[in-house]
């Protein structure tokens, strides 16, 4: 079993010889968070393997050190004793905002690169940005403008009534924020929004309060194991109002399984992208673990062979010149029909979404429960529709 392989939840350190490049990996492996860096821990495994495999980097092979950061506090901590004890040459990984903000103060100070593959708040990209972190995984804005693209299509926008709930720390917050902000601006109604704290399993209070007011729509700013638990019971009480969401991980549908997954929701990427290097990539993945990969592990998994491209290619482990590389415009491939590539101005890596809803009629497995939409935007259409402009980002480098 994977979990157990890698030691799940405690220190672990894959060793290499004296000369490697060290890597650093932060990521929740308890807590609410943790079924989502499960499956960091082996998409950043999977990818030092195969590095490592192919005779690492510049000659040198990778050696990957990996803690659990459950908090912001534990992960500046264990950020900093990675930098200072474990000299460790980059750091790659977190999930939360919060702690993503934190683990990049400490990068910032120390003048390492750090490539976040988890954290959505719009603020890591803005007034909190920083010239060492780059961004892999969408942020919050993509998320809402993907969905409301699909909420717009099936006439669920304008003169509609919305109820919220929303995971009560930073993303949840900033998501929330900027889901009101896109539903304001095309004419729906907010009727509440109620702050969810993240360690709550039981959501009856809130789906008998749904059934009390009728709204048009439910919309889930949740994280982690709240978006599950919250979409078991929402379908055991049967109530016949349209869920959606702004932000959804494939480890929370799989959670839910076949019957209770349910609704619309935005994904940057799923194992059902038809790319030859996805679906290259999903093979591989299924092969290595036992199971197909989630979005998460697709983030991690290409933090580390970006990370190995850009070595190569400037022939240096410097991080000036790896920072002058990925803003570069280089485009890389990220597992979709279209390459991505990082800006230079707030370090966001731009590439496809999609959005997910319930297969249509009996799932293929137990991984199948959902259908992936075509990418989005459009193949037609700049990767940069969904991303907040220069105007709406505060964004300045020190």
């Amino acid at each position: 079993m994977a979990t157990a392989a890698l030691g799940l939840g405690a220190p672990a350190i894959l060793r290499a010889q004296s000369n490697s490049i060290r890597i650093g990996h932060l990521t929740p492996r308890t807590g609410f968070l943790g079924p989502m860096g499960e499956y960091a821990v082996m998409g950043v495994t999977l990818a030092v393997e195969e590095i490592n495999a192919a005779g690492g980097v510049l000659g040198r092979p990778y050696e990957l050190l990996m803690e659990d950061s459950v908090n912001p506090q534990t992960a500046s901590t264990k950020a900093q004793r990675m930098v200072e004890r474990d000299r460790v040459d980059v750091i790659v990984g977190e999930i939360s905002s919060a702690s993503g903000l934190a683990i990049a103060q400490v990068a910032s100070r120390a003048q390492k690169l750090f490539l976040q593959t988890g954290c959505n708040s719009d603020e890591l990209r803005g007034k909190s940005c920083s010239r060492y972190m780059f961004h892999l995984e969408a942020n919050n804005s993509m998320y809402v403008r993907t969905i409301g693209r699909e909420m717009l299509r099936q006439n669920m926008v304008k003169g509609k009534r919305w109820m919220a709930f929303t995971a009560d720390y930073a993303f949840g917050h900033d998501l929330f924020e900027k889901t009101k902000r896109f539903m304001d601006q095309n004419g729906a109604v907010f009727v509440s929004n109620d702050n969810i704290p993240t360690d709550a399993t039981e959501y009856s209070s809130m789906i008998l309060k749904i059934r009390q007011q009728r709204p048009d729509l439910v919309m889930s700013n949740l994280a982690g194991n709240q978006t599950t638990n919250f979409m078991k019971q929402y379908r055991e009480f049967n109530l016949p109002i349209p869920l959606a969401g702004a932000d959804l991980n494939a480890s929370s549908i799989w959670g839910a399984g076949e019957g209770s997954f349910s609704g619309t929701w935005p994904i940057i990427w799923t194992h059902q992208v038809q790319s030859p290097t996805a679906k290259a990539f999903t093979e591989r993945f299924t092969k290595r673990w036992g199971r197909p990969p989630d979005n998460q592990a697709v983030a991690d998994y290409l933090a580390v062979k970006v990370l190995a491209r850009a070595m190569q290619e400037t022939k240096t482990t410097d991080v000036q010149k790896l920072i002058g590389y990925l803003e570069s415009g280089v485009k890389f491939d990220v597992l979709r029909a279209r390459e991505g590539y990082f800006r230079p101005w707030d370090h966001q890596l731009m590439f496809e979404m999609y959005t997910v809803k319930p297969a249509e009629g009996k799932p293929a497995s137990k991984w199948d429960v959902m259908q992936t939409s075509a990418s989005v935007p459009g193949p037609n259409e700049s990767l940069e529709v969904l991303a907040p402009t220069r105007e709406e980002n505060a964004c300045t480098f020190a």
